[in-house]
């Protein structure tokens, strides 16, 4: 029992001690934490710089309002079609645009004016009205003489005092033309010729347009009060524009704004500057003070380019030419003094203001729709880079002033938010644009749908910010000259668009800098397609290659990476670093195509490495890699987006909600397409092994032929299946004419050397033909005496040739000997013509014809050996056919008529006509029994020729061993001495 008790008492003891350790280990755990975490260092990479052109360098680049950026950009003045010059501006700001947006992630407001009121407008629709006037009219032809003559001696003067280089050279060309068309009709009129007169009367209005319609707007554009045709202009070259643009991919601006909208607020902004001091009326104009402004502490004149400050020539460009005439310009206190408004003359639109009727100035028109709509201080202003002086800086000036502020001011927009809230608001003021509605009523101005309506006040800034980030696109040039209007050196966009597609011309611009002159020329557009095509190349491989992975997920999808993918995944990786370098670095488009192309470079030679080592390339990386380039020509606006607006249309398979866009045409056709070019491949396997050509040129016809035409490439590979390509119709049409033209020149140039060859072997057969006793005789420009061998002894002027002349031209005779023996040789042993003439060298060769050993001969050629059929099988017919077939292998062309086969009969015979192509001689073979006789009672064989055709017999049958069967030999005694006698010119 105690033994019991002591037992007890340790079991206790133990279970105490227990339940202690367990709650030590508590303890312990719950003052356990955990460690410390140290963040990553942050990394500080590039950031965005655009070239400034107000500090001339690249400065960071920092928006007023966080990620929002207000842009305003000068869009064209619509008197004429667009050009490529234009091109250079909208595509280059729209790269800029979008990289800001979809790269950067800024929210961006573009606004985009329409200059639809200008001196230039103004001008050219007074002459179109004038000039399709005059031509309507139908005048004589001696007042379109006499005009056409009083234009050009006007035109004349003009180019006399014209100093631009570049603006003469044109002019004078105009002149030539128009002389040329002047003298043209003066000798259609003298031949008295209705119909050439009329054609040349149309081709001098035609070359006379220009300085007739000058001339005209000259003498009659005061008489002009249609206000119509003002309008009618700028619409329909508006519209041209907008085509244009949406042609090239360009974004539409989020605002657009026309000066004749905005007339009202032009004025309210004119009368706010004439009452802060820094502008005047004069004679119904009111002008900006410059030198006041520029005396103020704190301003600037000429902010963008103040070496031009004084620019007389620059300034009047920025007036306008209806407004540089003398009394104009002595409105002003000072040249350097810019029109706010002008004052409008007759023939020209006018709209009603505080100073008469007139209207707005070039520059003003920007300040006031910029302000309208972005208030006091932009983000971002664009233009080209010949808007800087005056235009840009004018621009500033206007909006830039200081002044106190007495009072709240409204704009235009919150005008309307007056309107929509019921509150009053100023009346439009009626204007000369004005066209009334169906009701009777004017149509209301400066209308945005869609756009939130902001308070804020305009032309009345107390700052010297009003543009943060002036952005100016350079030049473009033709073979570097300036891209111009006024001196008729334009592509326009619809002309570049017809050779060029509108990718290829973003591409030539992303492939500069948007900021530096581009020559638009040959190379430049070669470079832009020469991209395309290594891009396009890149993308359908990688489809093809991704194509049965890229459905659905599988298994096998995914594969181990090996060194050379996480290689070019190292590579993938860099380049993207090396793009939002490039594009922080002023959005530097270049460079960062640049390494774009060196990655595709990579990609290819992974590629094709791997196809090298019969392994699959990673299809996954490969697909990001295309995908990761894909958007970012999206971004650049290489690739068209789709702007469409809801959701996608799609199908759910099952649980895995699989969306499938049923409108993509690879998807849709793609398993289509694979299939047939599956069965291709089997087809033209068996086809290869059955060597079935006709089935192998129809596998041909549909890849070269008709897939094409639908825009499908189908690229056979070597042990492998074939690739199916989506590609554009055109592009494949054009790859089709480009491999047949090059084709076609290849064929050409093989046939040039042929004929080379040819001409080159012609002469030397020429040359051997010549007798040594005669080959110096021609020259008798060089030798004027001979000796009885032929040899050369005096010069052409009578000296006599020294001894170590005459041995080299003995020398020459010689060698011309030695040819001639060869060629005599060659016509006595082959009897058929010269030895240079394609054919079988006879006694030299063994007889073709089964079991014949003997060397063969004429008549062995020909089929008359102991072991051909000839002799036992219709021999005559076969003699007629192996006749013709020898005289085609000597050279011949062989025609043959056939009337039996039977050479016995008298009455029908079978006629063998054989030309010989070198000689240009002729016979005519008859294989009967009676034609030796005809042969030699033919009249144009002489008593001569009969005696050399008899004597010639005995030894050709001897030298050929003609078998003595008498119809067979017949035919190849004529055959053999009538080929001989024509080789030597007898018969």
């Amino acid at each position: 029992m105690p033994h019991m008790q002591r037992g007890c008492v340790t079991l206790l003891e133990i279970a105490k001690f227990v339940t202690l350790l367990q709650v030590l280990y508590e303890l312990r755990m719950a003052k356990r934490t955990q460690p410390k975490w140290q963040p990553p260092e942050k990394s500080t990479g590039p950031v965005l710089k655009l070239f400034n052109s107000l500090t001339r360098q690249k400065e960071e680049f920092i928006p007023q309002n966080g990620k929002n950026i207000l842009w305003y950009s000068c869009g064209p003045t619509v008197y004429d079609a667009s050009h490529m010059g234009h091109a250079r501006s909208y595509i280059s700001f729209d790269i800029l645009r979008r990289v800001l947006s979809d790269y950067f992630g800024y929210d961006v407001i573009y606004v985009m004016n329409i200059t639809d009121i200008d001196d230039k407008i103004i001008k050219r629709a007074r002459q179109n009205h004038l000039y399709e006037k005059y031509v309507s009219e139908g005048h004589s032809l001696k007042k379109n003489l006499d005009d056409a003559k009083s234009v050009l001696e006007l035109f004349s003067d003009t180019v006399k005092k014209t100093t631009d280089p570049d603006k003469k050279n044109m002019l004078e060309r105009l002149v030539l033309r128009m002389t040329g068309a002047i003298e043209a009709l003066e000798v259609a009129v003298k031949s008295n010729d209705e119909a050439k007169t009329k054609e040349a009367q149309e081709a001098l209005l035609r070359e006379a347009k220009d300085p007739l319609s000058e001339w005209l707007d000259f003498e009659h554009g005061a008489s002009v009060t249609d206000n119509s045709i003002f309008v009618k202009l700028p619409r329909f070259w508006e519209a041209q524009f907008h085509e244009d643009m949406d042609a090239l991919n360009v974004l539409r601006p989020c605002v657009l704004t026309r000066v004749s909208e905005y007339i009202p607020e032009i004025i309210a902004y004119v009368e706010k500057i004439i009452a802060n001091g820094l502008a005047y009326e004069s004679n119904g104009s009111v002008y900006f003070d410059v030198n006041k402004f520029d005396a103020q502490e704190g301003h600037h004149y000429a902010k963008l380019v103040p070496e031009a400050y004084g620019d007389a020539k620059s300034l009047q460009d920025g007036e306008g030419d209806l407004c540089i005439s003398e009394d104009r310009l002595n409105e002003k206190r000072s040249p350097n003094d810019f029109a706010l408004w002008k004052r409008s003359k007759a023939g020209e639109p006018w709209w009603d203001s505080p100073w008469g009727h007139g209207r707005p100035g070039w520059h003003i028109e920007c300040s006031v729709m910029a302000s309208d709509i972005c208030g006091s201080s932009l983000d971002i202003h664009t233009g080209g880079v010949d808007l800087k002086f005056p235009h840009h800086d004018n621009e500033l000036a206007q909006a830039e002033f200081r002044h106190p502020v007495s009072e709240i001011e409204l704009s235009a927009a919150f005008c309307y938010e007056l309107q929509a809230s019921g509150k009053s608001r100023p009346q439009r003021i009626p204007t000369s644009f004005d066209v009334p509605t169906s009701d009777g009523s004017l149509p209301k101005a400066n209308q945005t749908i869609g756009l939130p309506l902001l308070r804020r006040t305009h032309a009345y800034f107390d700052n010297d910010h009003w543009v943060r980030y002036f952005l100016h696109s350079g030049h473009l040039t033709i073979a570097g000259c300036k891209m111009s209007k006024s001196l008729k050196n334009f592509v326009t966009i619809k002309e570049a668009l017809t050779q060029y597609t509108a990718r290829q011309l973003r591409l030539a611009f992303l492939l500069h800098s948007w900021k530096d002159t581009l020559d638009y020329s040959t190379n430049t557009m070669e470079m832009a397609t020469q991209y395309e095509r290594l891009l396009n190349e890149f993308f359908l491989t990688v489809k093809d290659m991704t194509r049965c992975s890229a459905s659905k997920t599988q298994i096998d999808s995914y594969q181990k990476w090996g060194n050379s993918e996480l290689e070019l995944n190292k590579k993938f990786i860099a380049t993207k670093n090396s793009v939002h370098s490039s594009l922080c670095d002023n959005i530097d488009t270049r460079e960062a195509l640049d390494a774009v192309r060196d990655l595709v470079g990579i990609c290819n030679i992974y590629i094709r490495d791997k196809r090298a080592s019969t392994q699959e390339s990673n299809c996954i990386l490969l697909r990001d890699i295309a995908a990761y380039i894909t958007w970012l020509l999206r971004v650049f606006g290489a690739i068209p987006t789709e702007e469409s607006i809801g959701f996608p249309i799609t199908e759910s398979r099952g649980t895995t909600n699989v969306s499938i866009l049923l409108y993509l045409r690879e998807e849709v056709v793609m398993p289509y397409l694979s299939i047939l070019a599956e069965f291709r491949d089997n087809i033209r396997s068996q086809a290869r092994q059955l060597k079935a050509t006709d089935i192998l040129k129809e596998c041909d016809r549909l890849r070269d032929d008709i897939l094409p035409n639908v825009g499908v490439r189908l690229e056979d590979r070597e042990g492998t299946k074939s690739a199916v390509k989506l590609v554009d119709r055109e592009t494949l049409l054009r790859e089709k004419e480009a491999k047949k033209k090059a084709e076609a020149e290849k064929a050409a140039e093989k046939e040039r050397k042929k004929a080379e060859q040819a001409a080159a072997q012609a002469q030397k057969d020429a040359q051997r033909k010549i007798k040594p006793t005669e080959m110096f005789l021609s020259e008798t420009d060089k030798y004027s005496q001979f000796d009885d061998k032929g040899i050369p002894t005096h010069d052409a002027e009578g000296k006599e040739l020294s001894k170590g002349q005459i041995k080299k031209l003995q020398k020459l005779q010689q060698n011309q000997e030695k040819k001639y023996n060869e060629y005599l040789q060659s016509v006595m042993v082959n009897g058929v013509g010269d030895s240079s003439v394609p054919g079988r060298s006879f006694n030299t060769t063994r007889c073709r014809h089964p079991g014949c050993n003997e060397t063969e001969t004429l008549g062995h050629v020909l089929g008359f050996c102991r072991k051909t059929e000839l002799l036992r099988n219709n021999r005559h017919h076969k003699a007629r056919t192996g006749i013709a077939d020898v005289l085609k292998r000597r050279g011949w062309e062989v025609h043959e008529e056939i009337h039996c086969v039977s050479s016995l009969d008298s009455n029908r015979r079978a006629d063998i006509v054989a030309i010989h192509r070198t000689q240009s001689k002729g016979i005519i073979l008859y294989p009967t029994i009676r034609f030796e006789r005809d042969a030699l009672q033919a009249q144009h064989v002489d008593e001569e020729k009969k005696s050399i055709y008899e004597s010639c017999i005995p030894y050709l049958s001897e030298k050929y061993s003609l078998p003595t069967s008498s119809g067979v030999f017949l035919v190849f005694r004529l055959v053999c001495v009538a080929l001989f006698l024509s080789s030597h010119g007898i018969f």
